[in-house]
Protein backbone atom coordinates (compact mmCIF):
# COMPACT_ATOMS: atom_id res chain seq x y z
CA UNK A 1 0.00 0.00 0.00
CA UNK A 2 2.91 2.53 1.19
CA UNK A 3 4.36 1.99 -2.21
CA UNK A 4 1.20 2.12 -4.77
CA UNK A 5 0.44 5.44 -2.56
CA UNK A 6 4.03 7.43 -2.44
CA UNK A 7 4.14 6.31 -6.81
CA UNK A 8 0.42 7.84 -7.32
CA UNK A 9 1.33 10.94 -5.12
CA UNK A 10 4.70 11.67 -7.48
CA UNK A 11 3.02 11.20 -10.39
CA UNK A 12 -0.11 13.27 -9.56
CA UNK A 13 0.77 15.68 -6.96
CA UNK A 14 0.96 18.77 -9.32
CA UNK A 15 -2.32 18.55 -10.43
CA UNK A 16 -3.29 19.39 -6.60
CA UNK A 17 -3.71 22.90 -5.66
CA UNK A 18 -2.15 24.25 -2.57
CA UNK A 19 -4.77 24.02 0.39
CA UNK A 20 -3.40 26.97 1.71
CA UNK A 21 -4.97 28.96 -1.51
CA UNK A 22 -8.55 28.20 0.09
CA UNK A 23 -9.50 31.88 1.77
CA UNK A 24 -9.23 30.68 5.64
CA UNK A 25 -7.66 27.77 5.76
CA UNK A 26 -4.92 29.12 8.43
CA UNK A 27 -6.99 30.40 10.40
CA UNK A 28 -8.94 27.03 10.52
CA UNK A 29 -5.71 25.04 10.71
CA UNK A 30 -4.78 27.27 14.29
CA UNK A 31 -8.35 27.46 15.43
CA UNK A 32 -7.94 23.20 15.22
CA UNK A 33 -4.68 22.40 16.30
CA UNK A 34 -5.65 25.14 20.04
CA UNK A 35 -8.49 22.63 20.15
CA UNK A 36 -6.28 19.63 19.92
CA UNK A 37 -3.81 20.62 22.45
CA UNK A 38 -6.01 21.86 25.21
CA UNK A 39 -8.18 18.43 24.79
CA UNK A 40 -11.16 20.76 23.87
CA UNK A 41 -14.33 18.87 22.33
CA UNK A 42 -14.89 19.02 18.67
CA UNK A 43 -18.05 18.03 17.16
CA UNK A 44 -18.08 17.10 13.23
CA UNK A 45 -21.68 18.53 12.13
CA UNK A 46 -22.82 17.38 8.40
CA UNK A 47 -25.69 15.50 6.61
CA UNK A 48 -26.32 12.60 5.24
CA UNK A 49 -25.88 12.22 2.14
CA UNK A 50 -23.13 10.02 1.03
CA UNK A 51 -20.57 13.17 0.22
CA UNK A 52 -21.36 14.44 3.52
CA UNK A 53 -20.65 11.01 5.30
CA UNK A 54 -17.19 10.90 3.58
CA UNK A 55 -15.90 14.11 4.53
CA UNK A 56 -17.33 13.69 8.25
CA UNK A 57 -15.37 10.67 8.21
CA UNK A 58 -12.27 12.00 6.89
CA UNK A 59 -12.15 14.77 9.15
CA UNK A 60 -13.01 12.32 12.05
CA UNK A 61 -10.40 9.56 11.41
CA UNK A 62 -7.55 12.93 11.43
CA UNK A 63 -8.50 14.56 14.27
CA UNK A 64 -8.52 10.81 16.29
CA UNK A 65 -5.19 10.35 14.62
CA UNK A 66 -4.15 13.56 16.08
CA UNK A 67 -5.60 12.44 19.81
CA UNK A 68 -8.23 14.60 19.61
CA UNK A 69 -11.37 15.19 21.61
CA UNK A 70 -14.27 14.75 18.63
CA UNK A 71 -17.32 13.59 18.04
CA UNK A 72 -19.36 13.78 15.00
CA UNK A 73 -22.83 14.48 14.82
CA UNK A 74 -25.72 13.82 11.97
CA UNK A 75 -29.51 16.26 12.52
CA UNK A 76 -32.55 14.82 11.93
CA UNK A 77 -33.63 16.21 9.02
CA UNK A 78 -31.82 18.04 5.91
CA UNK A 79 -31.87 21.83 5.51
CA UNK A 80 -32.79 22.89 1.97
CA UNK A 81 -30.22 25.71 2.14
CA UNK A 82 -28.11 23.48 4.11
CA UNK A 83 -28.01 25.60 7.07
CA UNK A 84 -26.70 24.50 10.84
CA UNK A 85 -29.68 23.73 12.72
CA UNK A 86 -30.70 25.52 15.80
CA UNK A 87 -32.76 22.77 17.21
CA UNK A 88 -29.49 20.64 16.99
CA UNK A 89 -27.60 23.31 18.72
CA UNK A 90 -29.58 23.86 21.49
CA UNK A 91 -30.80 20.34 22.23
CA UNK A 92 -27.67 18.42 21.37
CA UNK A 93 -24.34 19.90 20.57
CA UNK A 94 -24.71 22.19 23.56
CA UNK A 95 -25.13 19.02 25.72
CA UNK A 96 -22.26 16.87 24.18
CA UNK A 97 -20.11 19.69 26.13
CA UNK A 98 -19.15 21.07 21.97
CA UNK A 99 -16.19 23.66 22.38
CA UNK A 100 -15.68 23.42 18.60
CA UNK A 101 -18.26 22.95 15.73
CA UNK A 102 -16.52 21.69 11.96
CA UNK A 103 -19.58 21.91 9.20
CA UNK A 104 -19.42 19.14 6.21
CA UNK A 105 -21.11 20.17 3.08
CA UNK A 106 -23.15 22.95 4.79
CA UNK A 107 -22.90 26.27 7.43
CA UNK A 108 -22.05 29.03 4.63
CA UNK A 109 -25.73 30.65 4.91
CA UNK A 110 -25.64 30.10 8.43
CA UNK A 111 -24.74 33.51 9.95
CA UNK A 112 -27.90 33.00 12.99
CA UNK A 113 -27.41 30.17 13.69
CA UNK A 114 -23.49 30.52 14.05
CA UNK A 115 -24.31 33.53 16.27
CA UNK A 116 -26.32 31.52 17.93
CA UNK A 117 -23.61 28.97 18.67
CA UNK A 118 -21.18 31.55 19.58
CA UNK A 119 -23.51 32.95 22.48
CA UNK A 120 -23.58 29.39 23.83
CA UNK A 121 -19.57 29.74 23.76
CA UNK A 122 -19.03 27.07 20.44
CA UNK A 123 -16.72 28.50 17.60
CA UNK A 124 -17.47 27.50 14.45
CA UNK A 125 -15.38 26.29 11.41
CA UNK A 126 -17.03 26.01 8.39
CA UNK A 127 -16.20 23.63 4.98
CA UNK A 128 -18.70 24.21 2.42
CA UNK A 129 -18.89 24.28 -1.03
CA UNK A 130 -22.68 25.77 -1.47
CA UNK A 131 -23.07 29.03 -3.06
CA UNK A 132 -23.04 31.90 -0.38
CA UNK A 133 -25.47 34.77 -0.38
CA UNK A 134 -24.46 36.89 2.97
CA UNK A 135 -21.18 37.42 4.59
CA UNK A 136 -20.26 35.90 8.26
CA UNK A 137 -17.45 37.26 10.00
CA UNK A 138 -18.28 35.17 12.93
CA UNK A 139 -16.94 32.01 11.88
CA UNK A 140 -13.94 30.54 9.95
CA UNK A 141 -15.47 29.97 6.69
CA UNK A 142 -13.42 27.61 3.75
CA UNK A 143 -15.53 27.64 1.02
CA UNK A 144 -14.02 28.04 -2.57
CA UNK A 145 -16.79 29.56 -3.59
CA UNK A 146 -16.65 32.23 -1.25
CA UNK A 147 -16.08 36.35 -2.18
CA UNK A 148 -12.44 36.76 -2.84
CA UNK A 149 -11.35 32.93 -2.09
CA UNK A 150 -8.20 32.59 -4.83
CA UNK A 151 -8.95 28.77 -4.76
CA UNK A 152 -8.65 28.22 -8.38
CA UNK A 153 -10.58 25.41 -8.35
CA UNK A 154 -14.63 25.95 -7.41
CA UNK A 155 -16.24 22.65 -7.37
CA UNK A 156 -14.92 20.51 -5.03
CA UNK A 157 -17.44 18.87 -3.00
CA UNK A 158 -17.93 18.07 0.98
CA UNK A 159 -15.05 15.27 1.17
CA UNK A 160 -12.72 17.20 -1.28
CA UNK A 161 -12.45 19.82 0.86
CA UNK A 162 -12.32 17.88 3.60
CA UNK A 163 -9.60 16.50 1.85
CA UNK A 164 -8.10 19.42 1.25
CA UNK A 165 -8.36 20.27 5.11
CA UNK A 166 -6.27 16.83 5.92
CA UNK A 167 -3.76 17.97 3.13
CA UNK A 168 -3.67 21.36 4.98
CA UNK A 169 -2.98 19.60 8.93
CA UNK A 170 -0.59 16.89 7.13
CA UNK A 171 1.65 19.80 5.78
CA UNK A 172 1.89 21.70 9.41
CA UNK A 173 1.85 18.36 10.97
CA UNK A 174 4.64 16.98 8.79
CA UNK A 175 2.23 13.25 8.47
CA UNK A 176 3.04 11.48 5.91
CA UNK A 177 0.39 9.02 4.28
CA UNK A 178 -2.59 11.62 4.61
CA UNK A 179 -3.43 10.17 1.08
CA UNK A 180 -4.76 7.31 2.64
CA UNK A 181 -8.06 9.10 2.63
CA UNK A 182 -8.30 9.74 -0.69
CA UNK A 183 -10.55 6.62 -1.10
CA UNK A 184 -13.19 8.44 1.12
CA UNK A 185 -12.62 11.86 -0.92
CA UNK A 186 -12.95 10.12 -4.36
CA UNK A 187 -16.30 8.00 -3.25
CA UNK A 188 -17.68 11.26 -1.94
CA UNK A 189 -16.78 13.13 -5.32
CA UNK A 190 -18.17 10.88 -6.99
CA UNK A 191 -21.50 10.79 -5.05
CA UNK A 192 -21.90 14.55 -5.41
CA UNK A 193 -22.45 14.70 -9.52
CA UNK A 194 -19.89 17.57 -9.58
CA UNK A 195 -18.17 18.05 -12.35
CA UNK A 196 -15.49 15.59 -12.49
CA UNK A 197 -12.63 17.46 -14.04
CA UNK A 198 -9.60 19.15 -13.05
CA UNK A 199 -8.93 18.62 -8.94
CA UNK A 200 -12.21 16.79 -8.90
CA UNK A 201 -11.06 14.23 -11.40
CA UNK A 202 -7.35 13.75 -9.96
CA UNK A 203 -9.16 12.95 -7.17
CA UNK A 204 -11.01 10.18 -8.46
CA UNK A 205 -8.03 8.98 -10.21
CA UNK A 206 -5.47 9.01 -7.72
CA UNK A 207 -8.50 7.32 -5.30
CA UNK A 208 -9.43 4.23 -7.64
CA UNK A 209 -5.87 3.29 -8.20
CA UNK A 210 -5.75 3.38 -4.13
CA UNK A 211 -9.11 1.16 -3.76
CA UNK A 212 -7.36 -1.84 -4.48
CA UNK A 213 -5.03 -1.63 -1.79
CA UNK A 214 -6.96 0.44 0.90
CA UNK A 215 -6.75 -0.27 4.78
CA UNK A 216 -10.21 1.30 5.15
CA UNK A 217 -12.09 -1.73 6.80
CA UNK A 218 -15.55 -0.01 6.00
CA UNK A 219 -14.98 0.06 2.31
CA UNK A 220 -13.04 -3.35 2.52
CA UNK A 221 -15.87 -4.37 3.72
CA UNK A 222 -18.46 -3.33 0.81
CA UNK A 223 -16.21 -4.74 -1.67
CA UNK A 224 -16.54 -7.63 -0.51
CA UNK A 225 -20.25 -7.73 0.15
CA UNK A 226 -20.65 -6.38 -2.98
CA UNK A 227 -18.48 -8.75 -4.84
CA UNK A 228 -16.54 -6.41 -7.22
CA UNK A 229 -14.60 -7.99 -9.64
CA UNK A 230 -13.50 -4.51 -11.29
CA UNK A 231 -12.67 -1.66 -9.60
CA UNK A 232 -13.92 1.34 -11.81
CA UNK A 233 -16.23 4.45 -11.66
CA UNK A 234 -19.56 2.29 -11.87
CA UNK A 235 -18.61 0.38 -9.04
CA UNK A 236 -17.63 3.32 -6.89
CA UNK A 237 -20.94 4.53 -7.79
CA UNK A 238 -22.50 1.21 -6.89
CA UNK A 239 -20.21 1.10 -3.97
CA UNK A 240 -21.86 4.37 -2.57
CA UNK A 241 -25.51 3.61 -3.26
CA UNK A 242 -24.68 0.65 -1.07
CA UNK A 243 -24.23 3.08 2.13
CA UNK A 244 -27.37 4.60 2.62
CA UNK A 245 -31.33 4.30 1.94
CA UNK A 246 -33.44 6.69 0.67
CA UNK A 247 -36.82 4.92 1.12
CA UNK A 248 -37.25 6.87 4.73
CA UNK A 249 -36.06 10.29 6.25
CA UNK A 250 -35.36 7.73 9.17
CA UNK A 251 -33.88 4.92 7.77
CA UNK A 252 -31.64 7.26 5.92
CA UNK A 253 -30.59 9.06 8.78
CA UNK A 254 -29.95 6.10 11.00
CA UNK A 255 -28.11 4.83 8.06
CA UNK A 256 -25.73 7.55 7.86
CA UNK A 257 -24.86 7.74 11.41
CA UNK A 258 -24.12 4.02 11.33
CA UNK A 259 -22.00 4.52 8.26
CA UNK A 260 -19.80 6.88 9.45
CA UNK A 261 -19.07 4.27 12.13
CA UNK A 262 -18.25 2.03 9.11
CA UNK A 263 -15.78 4.15 7.49
CA UNK A 264 -13.93 4.79 10.74
CA UNK A 265 -13.88 2.00 12.58
CA UNK A 266 -10.63 -0.36 12.81
CA UNK A 267 -12.43 -3.14 13.34
CA UNK A 268 -12.52 -5.43 10.73
CA UNK A 269 -15.65 -7.29 12.14
CA UNK A 270 -17.20 -4.67 13.21
CA UNK A 271 -16.95 -3.63 9.73
CA UNK A 272 -18.48 -6.59 7.99
CA UNK A 273 -21.34 -6.53 9.97
CA UNK A 274 -22.03 -3.23 9.71
CA UNK A 275 -21.61 -3.10 5.58
CA UNK A 276 -24.30 -6.67 6.07
CA UNK A 277 -26.74 -4.70 7.97
CA UNK A 278 -26.35 -1.82 5.54
CA UNK A 279 -26.63 -3.81 2.53
CA UNK A 280 -29.98 -5.46 3.92
CA UNK A 281 -31.39 -2.22 4.79
CA UNK A 282 -31.07 -1.11 0.87
CA UNK A 283 -32.93 -4.49 -0.39
CA UNK A 284 -36.17 -3.85 1.95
Amino acid sequence: MEIIEENVHYLKQLKFHNPFFMDGMREAINRVLKAVNNKEKIIIYGYSDVDSISGISILFLLLKYLNADVEYFIPDYMDEEYRISSESLKEYIRYLGADLLITVGCGSNSKDEIMLAQDMGIDVIVTDYHEIYSDCEQAIIINPNKKLCKYPFKFLSAAGIAFKFCEAVSRYYKIKGVYKYIDLAMIGTISSKLPLEAENRTIVDIGLEHLAATNNYGIKALMKINNFKKIDQKAVIKLSQSVISAKSVVGRIDNARIAVELFTTHDSYRAFQIAKYLNKEILK
